[in-house]
This record gives structure tokens, C-alpha cells and sequence, in this order.
């Protein structure tokens, strides 16, 4: 990220002793709720449920901090309504596509967020999808579990091993290189597409080639992954005509963001049987589920835990304080998003 120093709005001015009013939209691991109400005049959600937008709307109105998470869509009429008070969105994860960063920037309000934290949670996790959707884990699982499993055949619960299949990656930065670095011990053969070209020396410790045709990736592909960040680029750009382009064969992992994904499209290539399946963790209309993903048996469906690890969500929460704290005492936060950051 383009340092960019001009961005950098003035240092808070609060009387000596003073503590800034902290409002946080989610319930964060008790050991980070209990530094903040050491250090913060915070208000916390006891009971964990996601604001309406009514209740950021008021919590915008009357803190110096907010600390939002990817369930709080901070649009640029609620930043442009917010309170003269509210100099800081300290985000909660990595990802800031829900916060219309030009408003809180016209309005000057810092951004910071907590990246690398879950890094290795969600390519552990994606690796799990890897392994699970071709060799049938959520189905076996099921199968037991209804009493129908009549013991072992040499043709029952048949998939697909991994060792020797194309893995192509869309999006290579921390998290797709963290999954390439797994997938090498699979013996995958590891092919990637990202908007800038890795150094070489990257991309052979990484065991990685560069596809500059993201459609060529689509084609070849036997699981294809998706790490790149929601915007305008992004939505829908793996739609229907480039699932199209997929093999029968083929295996589609998301851990990313559901808009990444037409939905709909992807629902139709699996009931038709022209992929051969999809392990999702991210939806479109989350927490909704589409009823038709639900009844199929060529999909592994996760809740949005690609990063739910309590050594992750601590550190994030960590970060979070850090980042209020550098801000609040008139210093440049560590984790500030600056200009460039998409």
C-alpha cells in the first residue's frame, strides 16, 4: 500500500486524562472486551447481534471510534450523517468493502483495519474445502450419521484425490499464496491469476506459475479458489459464462466473498450436473442461504468460519486497541488504510 501522508487527518484533541467513547458492533473475545473497558469508554454489544442500520446510524452519532466487523455496511449516507465526533473506524478483519472509504475520507475519518491476522486460518480452512468437496467428507458424514451406511464396498462413497490436479488460485495475496504453500504439499500443480505478476523467486518458493487469462485459468482448472477482495472488479467475475468455461470435472472453493460468485449461475451448473461441485463458506445474501445450495449434495456448506479461531479473533481484537490507541494518543495508526488500498 502507497504510503500517502497527506491523507493523514489531525490529531484528536481531548482534554488530559480524558478516554475516547468507543462504541463495538459485535461481540469480540472476552479478553479484548475487557482491555477496552480497562482503557476505553466503550459500549459493547452483550449479546451479539448485528446493528441495524438505525443503530449505527445513533453509535455513529455519538463516539470518537466505531469498531465495525463485515455485517455492518457503512454506506456513504450513514458516514456522511455520522456525528463530528466519530474520527475513527477501527474495522475488526481485514477486509474494508463494506465501508464506502471515500466518504469516510471526504468526511476525515481514519480507517484501520487488522490485516494478516487470519491469513493462515482462512487458507487452513480453504485447504479443508480442497480436500472435502472431492473426496465426498460432508456426504460420508451425513451417510453415517443417518444409520443408512451399510459398511465398506470397493465402489462406495467414490471421489476424486487431489495429488496431480491444477489448482488454480484467483488472487495471490497473502491468503492465495498461504493456499499455494499448502496445496504444494499436495502435490497440486499450482497456477494463479492476480492483477500484478509475483517475483519469480515468490513464485518458485511457492511452487506457483502465473496465468495472465483469468478465463485460460477457468478452463484448465480442476479446483479453482477464490482470494481476491469484494469491488467493483470483482462482483460477479466469476459469472456464468466463465463457469461455463469450467470442466465437468471441475470443483469451485470460496472463501472470499459471495459476490465474487453469481450465485444463481453457479446453482445452475451444479443441478445440471455441468461442474462437478462447490465448497462455499461466503453467500450472497448472508446470513441467507439459497434453499436450492441446500439441497444439494455436490456442495460443502460452511457459516462464514474461515477465520473463526480464537487465536485470530484475539490478535485482531488486539490490533483493533492498538490502532485506537496509537490514534487517540495523535499518531499514525499501524494498520491505517491508505490511498491504494484495493
Amino acid at each position: 500500500m502507497p504510503a500517502n501522508a497527506s491523507s493523514q487527518p489531525s490529531a484528536p484533541q481531548h482534554a488530559p486524562g480524558a478516554r475516547p467513547r468507543v462504541v463495538v458492533t459485535r461481540k469480540l473475545a472476552p479478553s479484548v472486551e475487557a482491555r477496552m473497558a480497562e482503557l476505553f469508554d466503550v459500549v459493547l454489544n452483550e449479546n451479539d447481534h448485528a446493528f441495524s442500520r438505525d443503530e449505527l446510524a445513533a453509535a455513529m452519532a455519538d463516539c470518537d471510534a466505531l469498531v465495525p466487523t463485515v455485517t455492518d455496511a457503512l454506506d456513504a449516507q450513514l458516514i456522511a450523517g455520522a456525528g463530528d465526533r466519530l474520527k475513527l473506524l477501527a474495522n475488526f478483519g481485514a477486509g474494508v468493502d463494506h465501508i464506502d472509504l471515500k466518504a469516510a475520507r471526504a468526511k476525515g475519518i481514519i480507517i484501520t483495519n487488522t490485516p494478516g491476522v487470519f491469513t493462515d486460518d482462512t487458507a487452513d480452512m480453504t485447504m479443508a474445502l480442497i480436500l472435502s468437496v472431492p473426496r465426498r467428507l460432508a456426504e460420508g458424514e451425513k451417510l453415517v450419521r443417518s444409520g443408512e451406511w451399510d459398511g465398506w464396498s470397493p465402489s462406495g462413497m467414490l471421489g476424486h484425490r487431489i495429488g496431480g490436479k491444477q489448482l488454480g488460485i484467483v488472487g495471490m495475496g497473502r491468503i492465495g499464496q498461504a493456499v499455494a504453500h499448502r496445496a504444494r504439499g499436495f502435490g497440486m500443480d499450482v497456477r494463479y491469476h492476480n492483477r500484478r505478476r509475483l517475483p519469480e523467486s515468490l513464485e518458485q518458493m511457492l511452487g506457483a506459475s502465473f496465468e495472465p487469462d483469468l478465463d485460460a485459468l477457468v478452463a484448465q482448472s480442476d479446483i479453482i479458489t477464490l482470494h481476491c477482495p469484494r469491488s467493483p472488479e470483482t462482483r460477479g467475475l466469476i459469472d456464468a459464462r466463465r463457469i461455463g468455461l469450467m470442466k465437468p470435472s471441475a470443483y469451485l472453493i470460496n472463501t472470499a466473498r459471495g459476490e465474487i460468485v453469481d450465485e444463481a449461475a453457479l446453482i445452475d451448473a451444479l443441478e445440471a450436473g455441468r461442474i462437478a461441485g462447490a465448497g462455499l463458506d461466503v453467500y450472497t445474501h448472508e446470513p441467507q442461504v439459497d434453499p436450492r445450495l441446500l439441497a444439494l449434495k455436490n456442495v460443502v456448506l460452511l457459516p462464514h468460519v474461515g477465520s473463526a479461531t480464537f487465536e485470530g479473533r484475539r490478535v485482531a481484537g488486539e490490533k483493533v486497541i492498538a490502532n485506537i490507541r496509537f490514534w487517540f494518543d495523535g499518531h499514525r495508526p499501524p494498520d491505517q488504510v491508505l490511498e491504494g488500498w484495493m
